[in-house]
């Protein structure tokens, strides 16, 4: 049965609740933690680093220039492994360049990491907001399958998860059949699923999968960014297939900056792909269901990792029957327009003030 979740209350009316991000972070992550960051309904207590679209010393640098950009470098940024469960990372994604935000340049942050790693933060994190926490993975899933391993109760202990991961009953983006999160630490993901069942944390807490088929409908464009340059009352110029490569955005507004250079690499890589001159927003249509999961509709289903096959490793397999209990809810469908509202109408304010601020 699909459905949308009643939680769907004005701003005005919504409790601040405590949010925890796991990261690898490249593009689409960042512009998921501004949207996190931006958002008045929402705390961000911590984040953790995980390698995956970049090496994870990469990722931590990523996520403390972040937090400096964003006028919030207090919040508590850890270091995950530099390894899956099973062995070495696999090489980086090419799409999002060499240091995972495109051409984009970070201030430099004097900000430290915490003194324990990304499998203790979040374990820390959920004991601290028992029953309230949200949690938001939009990268490989080691960390949390190692906070699991520590504490086989964390999913109890989480308000809701949401995992941008897989692909159901549609294509890959790393090989055929696999997309890049489950692809890079796929017996991590198995962990993660195979605790996260009805019998344990009920059918309406189940964690929620944002997957290719789904993210794949949200693709930022020029006029997007436009938009929401706009929103922030910065200057800009329209980006467009035909610039010379490499552009630097100049616009007057420091974030709005940083998100039109990590964007141009981003679009040029899904140019150079085919997919034409538009960007789909996997990581940041996460973050925004994890405050709002009505933004989609779900089905409940239950979903195998495939660990073994020698063409389909990394698949995510999707029994649809309802005969066995289902571990997790997918989204089916989403109202793209709605979503670009939502992060034009956080973004470009919270970039305004912090131009104002600085």
């Amino acid at each position: 049965m699909r459905h949308r979740s009643a939680e769907t209350r004005p701003e005005s009316v919504r409790k601040v609740r405590p949010v925890f991000v796991d990261v690898d972070t490249g593009v689409d992550d960042a512009l998921a933690l501004v949207y996190l960051l931006a958002s008045p309904d929402t705390e961000v207590v911590g984040i953790a680093s995980t390698g995956g679209n970049v090496g994870v010393e990469q990722v931590c640098e990523n996520n403390l220039g972040l937090l400096k950009l964003c006028g919030v470098p207090g919040i508590p940024v850890s270091r995950g492994s530099d390894r899956t469960l099973t062995g070495p990372l696999r090489l980086p994604s090419k799409v999002h360049g060499p240091r995972g935000l495109g051409y984009a340049d970070l201030p430099r942050s004097d900000g430290r990491l915490t003194d324990h790693d990304s499998a203790t933060a979040w374990v820390r994190a959920a004991r601290a907001h028992p029953g309230e926490l949200i949690g938001v993975a939009t990268g490989p899933l080691t960390n949390l399958a190692l906070a699991l391993r520590a504490e086989p109760a964390l999913p109890t202990l989480l308000h809701r998860l949401v995992i941008m991961g897989g692909s159901y009953d549609h294509r890959g983006n790393t090989t055929p059949v696999a997309e890049w999160n489950i692809s890079v630490d796929p017996e991590a993901a198995a962990e993660v699923l195979a605790a996260w069942t009805a019998d344990v944390v009920g059918p309406q807490r189940l964690a929620i999968l944002c997957g290719l088929d789904l993210t794949r409908r949200v693709a930022m464009t020029p006029d997007h960014l436009a938009r929401l340059a706009a929103a922030a009352g910065s200057t800009t110029t329209v980006l467009s297939p035909s610039d010379e490569r490499g552009t630097r955005s100049r616009a007057s507004n420091p974030l709005i900056r940083v998100i039109e250079d990590a964007m141009r690499f981003y679009l040029e890589a899904y140019h150079d792909i085919g997919h034409g001159y538009e960007a789909h927003m996997h990581d940041p249509l996460a973050a925004a269901v994890a405050l709002e999961p009505g933004l989609v509709t779900t089905a409940p289903a239950t979903v195998d990792i495939e660990l073994t096959g020698t063409l389909t490793r990394a698949m995510t397999v999707t029994d649809w029957s309802g005969v066995r209990e289902p571990n997790a809810l997918i989204g089916v469908d989403v109202d793209a327009a709605a979503f670009f509202d939502r992060f034009i109408e956080r973004v470009g304010p919270f970039a305004q003030r912090l131009s104002h601020n600085a």
